[in-house]
């Protein structure tokens, strides 16, 4: 996450957000919604299909509200008032068994919360074994939550849970979710000759000066800049992140963000915080659940380190030379932010003969290529088009995912990973929903021209959250972008690299670039993919 920075003085920016719109608010059939439409120029036509698929998945993610408006800060959840108890913690458990954990939260006055809410994140370890599995929580909307944890190792296994975000925060970040999509700003360069000019740009921008429209023609996916004073909209030559807008919280709503307070912050046990669990007496090979569903919780665990995943076998590439006999003759394009280009670097700098060929493009940008004559491998690396937060992307490499999709032939030596999230959470979630609804029509074109093409999703991951992060890329948000990614994927023969679990369940501090074993872990997982065990 790159330091906050304001506007440049010569870039041509709009009146300030304009978030009532003069549209009637459009009440949705399904699920009777009423929603302030984001942006009056850029409402989507849906399918009747599409919208309803829209309404159910919007209704999947709906987060319980406080019942009130305003809530006091002594009245928010505290942490350290909170506690959680596990339930029966000196019974005979044995691998296999679930353990359950009931979560009581109260606030600063130690008094009992009467609703839900509260975003809570929660593992079983033992650090010894480095062995992490994460828990499915229940929010019983009265204060009280349950933890499930399947339990997947013998020996002593600790509980933790952490207290992301109280119910109160959440709000704060849906408002601004809807009200300031523009809280992340981005810029354009217009040049001709010697002369060049700096506009800012976004999804849809406010005010009534002139834009340039880029809204792609092929996707349909929207992209507005301010119309240069003297340059045409022809002239634009690159795309970078703008900044990020300050001042968003009035005095009371920052209260819910402080790092020693309220963010991501341990809930303790009442009484015991671990149990003691049995091998199982004749250990099967049943808890391989094995289909691949995006849905199993949890659908891996650490052991020793390694990630083991509960729906497919998994094997560990420990050698170089493994790595290059299973991608030899593939070529492997890797699509979308920062997160998957970790994954373009891992592999160059795993496999010695894997050797980077500069095409001369900015650093952490790309796009990068790296060749393997001797193996016959090509992996290619690209980011994904605009939202994104990148410095700086030249226009003629800003590309959609979809329409790089469309122009892959595939087939059986062809690979493909994409991850798309980190750069929408500052927007309404039907951005989101649009662009994968793009992603997923060509990704559903492509395995019907070419059904042997293997395609990866690697999911989001949790991150290091502080109290100006949190309002631009909070765990919440990812989440909520997840979620709605493995919905509209299940179903379509794609494979998973689940790196939220992988990234909630490891005991390494949580961070938007994971660490290398993690790292390590998930190519393991995709490379499991290409060449599965037979």
């Amino acid at each position: 996450f790159s330091p906050l920075q304001h506007l440049d003085d010569d870039t041509v920016s709009g009146s300030n957000w304009i978030t009532e719109n003069n549209d009637q608010p459009s009440l949705s059939q399904a699920t009777k919604t009423t929603r302030k439409p984001y942006c009056g120029y850029e409402q989507q036509t849906l399918s009747k299909r599409e919208r309803v698929e829209q309404e159910s998945l919007l209704a999947a993610i709906r987060w319980p509200k406080p019942p009130d408006g305003k809530v006091a800060f002594a009245r928010s959840t505290d942490p350290v008032h909170s506690d959680f108890m596990i339930v029966k913690p000196s019974r005979f458990f044995t691998v296999g068994d679930q353990l359950e954990v009931l979560v009581h939260v109260r606030d600063f006055q130690g008094k009992p919360k009467q609703y839900g809410g509260d975003y809570l994140q929660a593992r079983i370890h033992s650090p010894l074994l480095k062995a992490g599995a994460t828990g499915r929580i229940v929010d019983y909307h009265n204060g009280l939550y349950k933890v499930f944890f399947t339990l997947l190792w013998p020996g002593e296994v600790k509980v933790s849970v952490t207290l992301v975000h109280p119910s109160e925060a959440i709000q704060v970040l849906q408002r601004l979710r809807e009200e300031r999509p523009d809280r992340v700003y981005f810029k354009s360069s217009f040049k001709s000759g010697r002369y060049s000019e700096t506009t800012e740009c976004n999804v849809c921008l406010p005010g009534d000066l002139p834009v340039c429209n880029f809204t792609d023609l092929y996707t349909g996916e929207p992209w507005f800049c301010y119309k240069p004073r003297k340059l045409s909209c022809a002239s634009r030559i690159s795309h970078a992140k703008g900044g990020y807008q300050k001042g968003l919280l009035t005095h009371e709503e920052s209260l819910f963000f402080q790092s020693a307070v309220n963010i991501k912050r341990p809930i303790l046990a009442s009484g015991p915080n671990s149990v003691m669990v049995k091998p199982k007496a004749f250990p099967d090979s049943r808890n391989m659940d094995r289909a691949e569903d995006p849905t199993v919780s949890p659908s891996g665990y650490y052991y020793e380190d390694l990630w083991r995943p509960r729906t497919h076998w998994i094997h560990h590439f420990n050698k170089s030379d493994d790595i290059s006999k299973c991608l030899q003759g593939k070529v492997i394009h890797l699509f979308g932010d920062s997160t998957i280009r970790q994954w373009f670097e891992y592999l160059t700098a795993a496999v010695p003969d894997l050797v980077e060929f500069n095409l001369g493009s900015p650093k952490n940008v790309g796009p990068f290529m790296s060749v393997d004559l001797k193996h016959n491998i090509l992996l290619k690396f690209r980011c994904h088009g605009p939202p994104i937060r990148f410095t700086t992307v030249f226009t003629s490499e800003l590309r959609y995912i979809a329409n790089e999709l469309n122009g892959i032939v595939g087939g059986r030596n062809t690979v493909i990973a994409i991850t798309v999230w980190s750069h929408f959470s500052t927007f309404p979630v039907e951005v989101y929903i649009r662009r994968l609804r793009n992603i997923r029509r060509s990704v559903i074109q492509l395995l019907d021209r070419s059904p042997k093409t293997l395609i990866i999703i690697r999911t989001a991951n949790v991150q290091e959250l502080g109290p100006e992060v949190s309002l631009f890329n909070s765990d919440w948000y990812s989440l909520q972008l997840d979620s709605v990614m493995r919905k509209m994927f299940s179903g379509v023969a794609v494979h998973f690299v689940d790196a939220w679990e992988m990234s909630l369940a490891h005991y390494l501090p949580h961070n938007l670039h994971p660490k290398e074993v993690i790292v390590r872990n998930q190519i393991d997982t995709f490379l499991s993919y290409v060449c599965p065990l037979r």
